[in-house]
């Protein structure tokens, strides 16, 4: 960690670009709170946003202490999301899978955050954080047969695609309702401590999600328990079609954290340094004091909602590809290119090698078996129970009887 987590100051507010982050203001004493003004007040202060490097990957101060290992990683694995994403969606528009959504933009983000945890920690994510299971051992294959829902799939073919989940490296399987898992990772981490685990909990969700009521039941509850939860907000500008300037008023989602008493910062979240240095400040903290942190990450969402979603008919072609130009791929190869430490036709091959294997593993995701029938009954009691024995013979003498119906159904 370099010299705890500094506040970079570079929205122009006339803010000090050194102050320390310290989170909440301590309480003032008694004789302090009261006045005789009666004064109206509709916003906290503006809160600077943490920057390491520029757009052009320059160091802001000092060079980021990140080691070349640690910072090639977590390039490879942002480079690896993004041709997989890109793989998946054209094959979701060409009819071979049935949904998809992207990180397109948001890889800092995800990836920064991930290796920043440890592997111990719980994940409850939204649905653009594929990049944190890459990041813990996913492969290619074990996304495309997620997203086949083959017999393959760890979820048993059970879930909509991109709604991932692996128990073995604690990543909880995706809601599709929005804020479901805000509350979930605040229960969680009230249950690590409990069990004094060296663990916490970290939620990731848009800004969107926070305007939900599961958000400040969750943040409430975490703040109020002293549950080391990391509430990770990627503010990528839009919920759906709705712009962040018409979601709420106020100053981002950073503000509300102040507001439950939690701790919290907000970052760069194109800047691959500043969100792994708050992320791992916020693990750290959280199991540290017990204390819940909040982390909002100022982003975009590049790529459509879902591909159930046509973003051009609410926002401009021109935004788009202005905020392509800010990409936090390039931003960091730009930082890579400076430090020499960037090897162009390895990472041309790199490219080429990703995108071949997204598309391999497809295919053969597409063509493998299903799911057996019978794992249709499985996973939810540890006896079955006669209701269900019921169903289950009834459901094999109907596929005995119209056996052409059936034809290719993995029994």
């Amino acid at each position: 960690m370099r010299r705890g987590v500094v506040v970079r100051h570079s929205s122009g507010m006339g803010l000090d670009p050194n102050t320390e982050f310290s989170g909440v203001n301590e309480r003032p004493p008694p004789e302090e709170i009261w006045s005789s003004k009666l004064l109206f007040q509709n916003r906290t202060q503006e809160l600077p946003c943490y920057r390491v490097i520029d757009l052009e990957g320059n160091p802001i101060v000092d060079e980021p202490e990140m080691d070349k290992e640690m910072t090639l990683k977590i390039y490879e694995n942002m480079v690896k999301t993004n041709i997989m994403d890109n793989v998946f969606h054209e094959a979701q528009r060409q009819g071979r899978i049935t949904f998809y959504m992207t990180s397109f933009g948001e890889e800092a983000s995800v990836v920064a955050s991930a290796a920043a945890l440890d592997d111990l920690d719980f994940v409850f994510s939204q649905y653009r954080e594929q990049g944190v299971l890459m990041w813990r051992g996913w492969s290619i294959k074990q996304f495309a047969d997620q997203c086949a829902s083959n017999g393959e799939d760890v979820a048993k073919g059970r879930q909509l695609p991109v709604h991932y989940g692996d128990k073995a490296l604690r990543f909880v399987t995706v809601s599709s309702p929005l804020a479901t898992q805000i509350s979930q990772a605040a229960g969680a981490a009230y249950g690590l401590k409990l069990q004094a685990k060296d663990s916490v909990a970290i939620t990731y969700y848009g800004e969107g999600a926070a305007s939900e009521g599961d958000y400040h039941a969750g943040v409430n509850f975490a703040a109020t328990l002293n549950c080391p939860t990391i509430f990770f907000c990627r503010n990528n500008h839009y919920a759906i079609s709705t712009p962040s300037s018409e979601q709420y008023s106020g100053e981002g989602t950073a503000p509300r954290g102040l507001a439950y008493g939690i701790e919290t910062v907000r970052v760069d979240g194109n800047d691959v340094f500043a969100v792994y240095e708050a992320t791992k400040a916020a693990r750290d903290k959280a199991k540290r004091d017990n204390v819940p942190v909040m982390i909002e990450a100022m982003s975009y969402r590049v790529g459509h909602h879902s591909t159930s979603d046509d973003s051009t008919r609410y926002r401009s072609t021109e935004e788009i590809e202005a905020w392509n130009q800010k990409s936090p791929i390039l931003r960091l190869e730009k930082y890579l290119k400076r430090r020499d430490w960037y090897d162009e036709p390895r990472w041309l091959q790199f490219q080429k090698d990703i995108r071949k294997e997204s598309i391999t593993e497809l295919v053969k995701a597409e063509k493998a078996d299903g799911p057996p029938v019978d794992t249709m009954f499985e996973d939810v009691y540890d006896v079955l129970p006669t209701h269900l024995q019921e169903q289950q013979a009834e459901l094999r003498a109907h596929m005995a009887r119209w056996p052409e119906q059936f034809e290719g159904v993995n029994i």
